[in-house]
């Protein structure tokens, strides 16, 4: 082999070597900032130490949600939310923008075709004569392709993609916080019914109560005091149910917003003593590691190697560039003599651009990428302190809610029996009207404490499913 030849072949062939490589910095995960397990301590219980039998990104959502009704309220809100249908949007067009960015690894190659008629004028022919000239072109031609020496297309391409893949998370991620949302609402309206269906049959026990005063009052049997302690009662239940009754409206709102659309009376809840049951128990014991699975922690992870490629754009920005413009084609003065022989034509026109002087331009464009860098990282770690602290909390009502329900439904029943005795007691003289008045607001106080509570265990394990990432893998799937 020559050693022109051999020359030509190195410098080839290392051009092809360098165009594969970039100048991004070698990317590796931060440290994640939390512990590597849960809180423990008498708040968690055993919540946060025993282990799951399955991690509950595996867990599908119509596996965890066992209620047919809101099951089927969760397929619709997933088919028709707009805030869900503008992330699937928004992973179409971070797409498009990727492959945009692919393309210019290739060379954009475009057909021309063109004619030119024009008459010259008898000083400009150089015969002395007006002349006539027509001329006809065909050609295939590459305009301005970026040899990509220095990785600097192919890091905006691989910022693109990790942008595109960032957006898949935040879809992922709406929609578990859809789901939850939904589950959130159809409980809430649940309860909210059941508070009203509460303060109903208060109002209308206690209006069985004034009507009997009232008639021994009027007999002389009962004082002016016990009937009108009596009539507090009724007016605190007429202003619950007004209360409630705007609650219920409102909620059923919330739902139909969250849906997407208007929902079907047979699937609204009567009451959340009938949803008791609607979610699966879940066991949360995991290494704090599983949060790395989270979409938004996923997200934020993309975004940190997006801006880690960025920087490699911006080391490239410092090197040549060098761009070709080529094209190959025919000409003629006749359209019948177009692809004779003689018609032939090509141009090869390379450009190299050297930076010499940019006024600190490219110094302050590396300085502001690795700069993003540093902030993509912090929010980075930030996301996953703010998942830990999200499941900590969770897991500290987790390990206490069943310890306060029992103790509620203890409460309740102690009051509801000691409204029994006083009015047992009231109906013989030996008391006064007063202390049943005491026990019923009691009781009626504890029978809504315990709908709460109820409320609020059924809720945290619906945030438990959400902030552990809750079927994160199933719909990554």
């Amino acid at each position: 082999m020559k050693p022109v030849t051999r020359i030509l072949c190195l410098s080839l062939g290392t051009l092809i070597y360098i165009a594969g490589c970039t100048l991004a910095p070698q990317y590796s995960r931060p440290e994640a900032p939390v512990p590597a397990a849960w809180p423990s301590g008498p708040a968690y219980g055993q919540a946060a130490e025993e282990q799951a039998d399955k991690a509950i990104a595996d867990i599908p959502w119509q596996e965890f949600f066992i209620d047919p009704k809101l099951r089927e309220l969760i397929a619709l809100a997933l088919e028709n939310n707009r805030d869900l249908r503008v992330a699937a949007l928004n992973i179409e067009k971070s797409r498009a923008q990727y492959r945009i960015r692919r393309s210019d690894l290739f060379p954009k190659i475009d057909a021309n075709a063109g004619a030119t008629y024009q008459r010259l004028a008898e000083d400009f022919s150089g015969t002395g004569q007006a002349m006539n000239i027509d001329q006809y072109s065909l050609d295939l031609g590459m305009s301005s392709y970026e040899l990509d020496l220095f990785g600097r297309v192919r890091s905006l391409k691989d910022q693109a993609l990790e942008q595109f893949f960032a957006t898949a998370q935040a879809r992922r991620s709406m929609q578990i916080s859809l789901v939850a949302e939904v589950a959130a609402n159809y409980l809430v309206l649940a309860a909210d019914r059941e508070l009203l269906k509460l303060a109903r049959d208060t109002l209308e026990n206690q209006q069985s109560a004034y009507d009997l005063i009232r008639s021994r009052y009027d007999a002389g049997i009962s004082s002016a005091l016990d009937l009108y302690q009596a009539r507090t009662s009724v007016d605190a239940a007429r202003v619950d149910i007004a209360r409630y009754t705007t609650f219920v409206a409102q909620d059923e709102n919330a739902l139909n917003l969250v849906v997407g659309s208007a929902v079907p009376a047979d699937l609204l809840p009567a009451a959340l003593s009938e949803t008791l049951t609607a979610l699966k128990e879940l066991q949360p014991g995991l290494p704090s590691d599983v949060l790395l699975s989270r979409p938004d922690i996923l997200q934020a992870e993309h975004l940190l190697k997006g801006a880690n490629a960025n920087i490699g754009a911006a080391r490239a920005a410092f090197f040549p560039r060098i761009t070709l413009v080529s094209s190959v084609g025919f000409g003629s003065e006749d359209l019948s003599g177009l692809f004779k022989s003689g018609s032939f034509g090509w141009k090869v026109a390379p450009q190299i651009s050297v930076p010499i002087f940019q006024g600190g331009a490219n110094v302050a464009n590396l300085q502001a990428a690795e700069v993003d860098r540093d902030i993509a990282v912090a929010q980075y770690e930030k996301a996953i302190q703010t998942a830990f602290r999200e499941v900590a909390d969770a897991l500290a009502q987790h390990g206490t809610i069943d310890e306060q329900l029992e103790a509620q439904q203890s409460l309740t029943d102690a009051t509801a029996e000691s409204y029994r005795l006083s009015s047992a007691r009231y109906e013989k003289g030996v008391d006064s009207y007063l202390n049943v008045l005491d026990s019923q607001r009691s009781m009626y106080g504890a029978q809504q404490n315990l709908i709460t509570v109820r409320l609020s265990r059924l809720n945290n394990l619906v945030t438990l499913y959400k902030v552990l990432g809750g079927g994160a893998k199933e719909d990554e799937r």
